[in-house]
């Protein structure tokens, strides 16, 4: 009853949003296109694939500091809402709005699994309604942990990665359960921009971003100001050490 609310309530601010009977015409359009993928390959069908690649890793084989890393910096809100976080996704439609055009993403954790699994990453209003559709029929049959689990695992990680497992491997020379908590964080921050946060292309901007990954991880209260001060000084080291090898 809870999820039928929340779709409801969601469904009523994206047609408030879309001014109207041209919202209307999106959203039917949307739900269109989600019916058509959802019918080529059903949800059921697409995770159980994705599980048996021989690389999936198990949430309970990721380290804890790495699982709330990439709830903090790409979904803080991802235990909370059903699917779409509404505060997030209100601000990105102002914004879109304003600059007539797909500026600004506010996709949750969800909405993220469900491009990767069913859509390309062109961006277009219809592909975000569609979008939003899977989104809530993975948050109807699946539970938060087993959203993100997938996420991890179908998520790009620049340099080639397209798991934790790759990543971890090809970026540390680890098994995704050996990473610290200073290499858990720096993974964390590379999927927002992969091209540029690869660890084989710019080190120095995907340690940029790893300080807010950090940081977004003391707001939300998964470290103390002390545990995260501990995770920056050792990437400070880390980079004079190379600097002085080079």
């Amino acid at each position: 009853m809870r999820f039928i609310k929340k779709f409801i309530i969601t469904l009523f601010v994206i047609l408030l949003l879309g001014a109207g009977a041209a919202g209307g015409r999106l959203l039917w359009q949307g739900y269109q296109i989600y019916q058509e993928v959802i019918d080529g390959e059903p949800l059921s069908d697409k995770v159980e694939e994705i599980r048996s690649k021989p690389k999936y890793t198990p949430l309970s084989q990721l380290p804890d500091t790495y699982k709330n890393a990439v709830v903090a910096v790409e979904d803080k809100r991802f235990y909370k809402h059903g699917g779409i976080d509404l505060i997030s996704t209100g601000r990105a439609v102002f914004i879109n709005l304003k600059e007539k055009k797909l500026a600004e993403g506010g996709s949750s954790i969800t909405q993220q699994l469900a491009k990767n699994m069913y859509f390309s990453q062109e961006k277009t209003f219809l592909r975000k309604v569609a979008e939003l559709f899977v989104a809530f029929e993975l948050e109807k049959n699946y539970t938060k942990d087993e959203i993100l689990e997938l996420y991890v695992n179908t998520i790009y990680f620049g340099s080639g990665y397209y798991c934790v497992h790759d990543a971890a491997q090809g970026y540390f020379e680890k098994e995704p359960e050996q990473m610290n908590d200073y290499e858990s964080t720096l993974l964390a921050g590379i999927p927002n921009a992969p091209s540029i946060y690869a660890l084989t292309n710019r080190p120095e901007l995907a340690i940029q971003r790893q300080r807010t990954v950090v940081e977004c991880m003391v707001d939300q209260k998964y470290l103390t100001r002390e545990e995260a001060d501990r995770i920056l000084q050792e990437g400070e080291q880390i980079q004079q050490a190379g600097q002085n090898n080079e």
